[in-house]
């Protein structure tokens, strides 16, 4: 069985459009603090992000924000446990998924997908075999999981490389299935 130390979470910089998802985040964040599990994140103030973070340091968590410095200069912080200053994206991706024990997704939009996509990348050419988890609210991951499932059936995707990925929408179920990850490895270069 795995145990986490550090989650990396990506997750959006606004609110979206329903109440609920901060009351997804609310429930994530307590069961990170519950568990004492630190969140890695990219360092932002605003949007479920920033209050992700915020939740999770108002309970006494800890709280690592990985930023870029332009970013930094433009945007306020919540006083983090700890703020990494990087040069550039590709820096602050590769710095979470250096301090990072797992991922999670949460609702976001493109920046979140591209995070997710990358690691599930880094994933499948073998670069970590961390397990990477969705915390899928009221479905809204669902239509993202279906093109997956087409570009496997389409034969741009393994079929068992999905079986990878963690989905739930209970906080707990998630990391409980995260604890229990044996990576499937999944040779993309073989026929």
């Amino acid at each position: 069985m795995l145990m986490f130390n550090h989650i990396c979470v990506f997750c959006g910089s606004s609110f979206g459009t329903k109440p609920s998802y901060v009351k997804h985040v609310h429930s994530f964040a307590q069961t990170l603090v519950t568990r004492n599990i630190n969140l890695i994140y990219g360092g932002g103030n605003n949007g479920l992000m920033g209050e992700l973070a915020r939740y999770v340091l108002e309970k006494d968590g800890e709280v690592v924000g990985v930023i870029p410095k332009k970013i930094h200069e433009n945007v306020q912080h919540v006083e983090l446990t700890d703020l990494i200053i990087v040069d550039d994206m590709h820096q602050r991706k590769a710095k979470m998924y250096e301090l990072a024990d797992g991922f999670i997704t949460l609702p976001g939009g493109i920046g979140t997908i591209e995070e997710l996509a990358e690691s599930l990348t880094w994933q499948q050419i073998g670069y970590h075999q961390k397990p990477i988890g969705i915390l899928n609210p009221n479905g809204f991951y669902d239509k993202l999981l279906s093109l997956l499932e087409h570009m496997a059936d389409e034969g741009f995707l393994k079929a068992n490389f999905l079986e990878n990925i963690i989905i739930s929408e209970c906080p707990e179920e998630l990391l409980q299935k995260m604890e229990n990850f044996k990576p499937i490895y999944v040779n993309k270069w073989e026929s």
